[in-house]
């Protein structure tokens, strides 16, 4: 056989021979997959075995990988959460690059480096990734307040570096002048603000008329992707900046749980950034450290100086904000890991010449060991945390999230199903759409095969969102009837349902079947008109009924509210109907998530009709926390808001109806409400 191989096909074989191997070997091994795939670069590459060389093709979808790894990094970052605790993440991340970029560029120009590599050297060792961060997800552990610290951190630790990188690639095309700094400068502001304004336009332009292509989105984001890191090139600046920015400006547009992010994700951890972390292991020659003990020297010196720094970071952040030491060696383990900026730069300073092979041998010791070590650290100590956390009685709102989807028209599917998939969040409940047969059961066989074709519509859009499906279909000759027996059968906590905005009889609000539906439920209704895909809104309108506040209910309602700002990066603007502002704001505020909010008095529904709802936006999410008809809150004019709404200028409104805990019986049904019934009297005579 021919070394190394030319043949294309054979090539690409052992490429995806070695994707799915070496990941199922390190999983064995208890080691991340990343460890892999670069050892397997070590053995079959150029310095190895020889069998697949480094040419121009290898070397291209490595850079696609490097790429796609910066991109999705800025995709990923929690924008709200580190505004919330930028004071902690700020200095833990000016701690956490500054002690290990002090270490590195001090040894490594004291070893004979010139001033760039010692810079670029001592950025690498200030950067991490956040490879653990799962690993404390899974254990609960997230919303510690040392993760978030950690990860407001990372976005420090990784800008700083990227842009030292971008530096120190500008200094090499000539003198580090007063004029290169101010072309630097002005390049990257101006590149900066055109990426950061342009993008966000054209991806609103763009959702909101090719919402439904799943391809043609996907090609879209990736056009962004690589003409941003063109561009930035253009700027004098290095391509993973532009990915980077890119990222960022795509942010709220690309919803976490969604078909969209996961296709993203699939390409690049199925092909791309695999071959990215073959091409890295391909660069390092295990001969150099054999024969030569000057490379060994330099990766254990790395290997301690990060160590060490990273260690330093979380205790002086630790001994400032009082985390135990738990908590500081899980911020450690979070931080110590080095891979996506670590090889992105080491690659850069390879290609520039500023790295010998020695430094790049070294580089790939650390990131084997690093990405070790933290996950181990993670692993042990957020077990710790989770074990030595109070435990909180059991609540019934703590019960599984199981959300129900009623679908009946598939041109509302896919809106109605990502507003599921944000509110289910990370339950391991899966999701439930519903259809309805009407009629008779064994005459009902035609409508139940156009029910069943809604579902499989329904299990496809949600596959691609990775989202587990649990298909419910019932046959009755009342619609309303069918739903509820889904609910009650399936003990559903939340029902996400369309409406219309069209009124079958004029003395209701939604028409027969919603308002039946909810006449006989207690459980959490969103009735939702979406008229514009939900990454595309700016601003979350919540309009609060006097007495709101005070239903049991409410957290739960508002917690909701908070949770669409978060996942869709937009605002929240609480307008409170004739009550206590005050405390409205600080009942606001202490609900999770954090989000930017802001609460508005009014002191009428006539200045909510006139003043007001003329001044909503059309990308608006207009959500109204209502209550149920004779229950705490209910006010005639929230039966009046549906039919307003829909008219209005925001293209989507949700009416959402708290839980009614109190209104269920021993028996699990709604009991007998006197002043309920007094209130219908009241207002349907």
């Amino acid at each position: 056989m021919q070394q190394p191989i030319t043949d294309p096909v054979l090539i690409f074989a052992i490429a995806m021979v070695i994707f799915l191997v070496a990941p199922l070997l390190m999983t064995q091994l208890r080691i991340p997959g990343i460890i892999g795939l670069i050892f397997a670069g070590v053995i079959v590459g150029p310095n190895g075995l020889n069998l697949i060389d480094r040419d121009p093709t290898i070397v291209l979808l490595g850079t696609v990988g490097l790429l796609y790894i910066i991109f999705i990094a800025g995709l990923e970052i929690d924008l709200e959460g580190f505004k919330k605790y930028r004071q902690r993440s700020i200095v833990f991340g000016t701690l956490s690059f500054t002690l290990p970029f002090t270490f590195g560029f001090t040894f490594s120009y004291l070893l004979g480096f010139s001033l760039a590599a010692a810079i670029l050297l001592g950025s690498i060792l200030g950067s991490h990734t956040l490879l653990a961060y799962p690993i404390a997800s899974r254990l609960g552990v997230a919303k510690n307040k040392a993760v978030t610290t950690v990860v407001g951190g990372s976005m420090i630790t990784d800008t700083v570096a990227l842009l030292i990188l971008a530096v120190v690639a500008g200094s090499m095309q000539g003198e580090l002048s007063l004029s290169f700094w101010v072309s630097l400068l002005a390049s990257l502001i101006v590149y900066v603000a055109a990426v950061l304004i342009l993008i966000p336009i054209l991806a609103k332009s763009f959702f909101r008329t090719m919402s439904s292509e799943g391809a043609l989105e996907f090609i879209f984001v990736m056009t962004m992707l690589f003409l941003s890191a063109y561009f930035a090139t253009v700027a004098g600046l290095e391509p993973i900046i532009g990915a980077f920015i890119a990222g960022l400006a795509l942010n709220r547009f690309i919803l976490e749980q969604s078909p969209l992010m996961n296709r993203i994700k699939f390409v690049g951890n199925a092909i791309f950034i695999p071959f990215f972390l073959l091409s890295v292991g391909m660069l390092m020659d295990v001969k150099v450290l054999l024969s030569n003990p000057s490379a060994w020297l330099l990766a254990i010196l790395v290997v301690a100086f990060v160590q060490i720094g990273k260690f330093l970071a979380a205790w002086i952040s630790g001994k400032i904000y009082s985390y135990s030491i738990e908590e500081v060696k899980l911020m450690f383990g979070l931080s110590v890991p080095q891979a996506a900026g670590t090889l992105a730069a080491t690659l850069v300073g390879f290609e520039l010449g500023l790295f010998d092979q020695a430094v790049v041998n070294a580089m790939i010791v650390k990131i084997l060991i690093t990405c070790i070590v933290g996950p181990y650290m993670v692993e042990k100590y957020a077990r710790r945390i989770a074990f030595n956390e109070e435990q909180q009685p059991y609540e019934s709102t703590n019960a599984p999230e199981r959300v129900m989807v009623p679908l009946a028209n598939p041109n509302t599917m896919e809106s109605l199903l990502d507003l599921a998939f944000i509110i289910r969040g990370n339950s391991l409940e899966p999701l439930y759409p519903l259809t309805v047969a009407q009629g008779e059961k064994g005459s009902a066989a035609s409508e139940l095969a156009k029910a069943e074709k809604v579902l499989g519509h329904a299990v496809t859009y949600a596959a691609g969102a990775e989202v587990p499906i649990q298909m419910l279909t019932r046959v009755d000759t009342n619609i309303t009837s069918g739903v509820i027996r889904a609910i009650e059968e399936t003990r559903i906590t939340t029902v996400v349902i369309g409406w219309n905005g069209k009124l079958s009889t004029p003395q209701r609000m939604f028409g027969g079947v919603l308002d039946q539906m909810l006449e006989r439920t207690n459980q959490m209704v969103l009735v939702s008109k979406l008229g514009h895909p939900l990454n595309t809104t700016n601003r979350i309108v919540v309009i609060l009924p006097s007495g709101v506040r005070r239903k049991k209910g409410f957290y739960r309602a508002m917690q909701t509210a908070k949770l669409l700002a978060a996942k869709l990066g937009a605002t929240l603007l609480c307008l409170v109907v004739k009550d206590d502002l005050e405390k409205y704001e600080k009942t606001i505020n202490e609900i999770k998530p954090d989000v930017t909010f802001s609460v508005t008095g009014v002191s009428s529904w006539n200045e909510l009709h006139q003043q007001c709802l003329p001044t909503l936006r059309k990308d608006d999410l207009v959500i109204v926390i209502s209550a149920r008809r004779g229950t705490l809150a209910w006010h005639p004019q929230l039966e009046q808001l549906p039919r307003v709404l829909a008219v209005a200028t925001p293209e989507s409104f949700i009416m959402l109806y708290p839980p009614e805990p109190d209104a269920v019986d021993s028996r699990g049904s709604r009991g007998t409400d006197i002043p309920r019934m007094l209130s219908k009297r009241t207002y349907e005579n």
